[in-house]
């Protein structure tokens, strides 16, 4: 699981050289134990998570799984800082775009998360990944077994396929 979310990170900088980001193979490590062996990763991508695009040292790596959210940051000595968000707590999506780098804010009900330092190119990208998650997500708490298992599996694949290939 490790080398799959490090290889979705490292896809994602090919695709997006102007997102920075350090030590991705210790984060994808502590990634891929936090994640629990029933989830499956949809898609991930590491940024850095601080609402200030001076701070370049807090990389975090971001990753989408069938059934949440999860942020994971190894600390250089010793420790880490993880974030779960799961789908009942996502409130909204806000997107900025500056001169060189974009900005991604999600709003939960504690708190709002802010992914900085992400290439311009890759806030649209990442804008259709979180969409698509949280309304099917949405929808799913709200019809609960009424959700087709179809549309699940087609959201998946298509955030798989978005992960591979980038958005066409």
């Amino acid at each position: 699981m490790e080398n799959k979310i490090y290889e979705m990170a490292k896809d994602f900088e090919r695709r997006f050289p102007g997102t920075i980001s350090w030590r991705l193979k210790s984060h994808a490590k502590l990634a891929s134990e936090l994640i629990n062996g029933d989830e499956e990763i949809l898609y991930a991508f590491a940024c850095q998570k601080d609402p200030n695009s001076f701070n370049i040292f807090s990389t975090f790596i971001f990753v989408v799984t069938d059934k949440r959210i999860v942020l994971a940051q190894k600390r250089l000595f010793y420790g880490y800082f993880y974030y779960s968000i799961t789908p009942d707590m996502f409130n909204d999506l806000t997107l900025s775009v500056g001169l060189i780098w974009g900005k991604a804010i999600i709003d939960t009900v504690k708190e709002q998360v802010y992914l900085s330092n992400l290439s311009r190119g890759a806030i649209k990208e990442i804008e259709t990944v979180l969409t698509k998650y949280m309304i099917q997500k949405k929808r799913q708490l709200e019809l609960g077994d009424e959700s087709t298992t179809k549309d699940v599996e087609s959201m998946e694949n298509e955030l798989k396929e978005i992960s591979k290939n980038g958005e066409l």
